[in-house]
């Protein structure tokens, strides 16, 4: 007997469920990145769809100091499924929080 859930199954009358929002993917995202790393997002800084699903940014703090001007920021890539699981991340760079990228 099929049946549907978010993994994106079939459902008994042979339909996928509809696809998930951007904001569906984000959450189950940031759960789990919380999850294996530890890190509290601070901010989701870009998404883009990425083949069957999504590539987001994300910016952590890695270091409180004080003031907290001076904390250690990181920006991760995090690539998910279709339904947000996912499936790579990686940091791509480190900065101060009072630090702004060149224009």
């Amino acid at each position: 007997m099929a049946r549907s859930n978010d993994q994106g199954e079939i459902s008994q009358k042979g339909q996928s469920p509809p696809p998930l929002t951007l904001a569906q993917v984000a959450r189950v995202a940031m759960r789990e990145f919380v999850e294996f790393t530890g890190l509290d997002p601070a901010a989701m800084t870009g998404a883009r769809p990425d083949g069957d699903g999504w590539s987001l940014l994300v910016d952590v703090t890695e270091l409180e100091r004080i003031p907290a001007t001076s904390s250690v920021m990181a920006t991760y890539r995090i690539d998910t499924d279709r339904s947000g699981h996912i499936v790579s991340y990686e940091r791509l760079r480190r900065f101060s929080r009072n630090a702004t990228d060149p224009s």
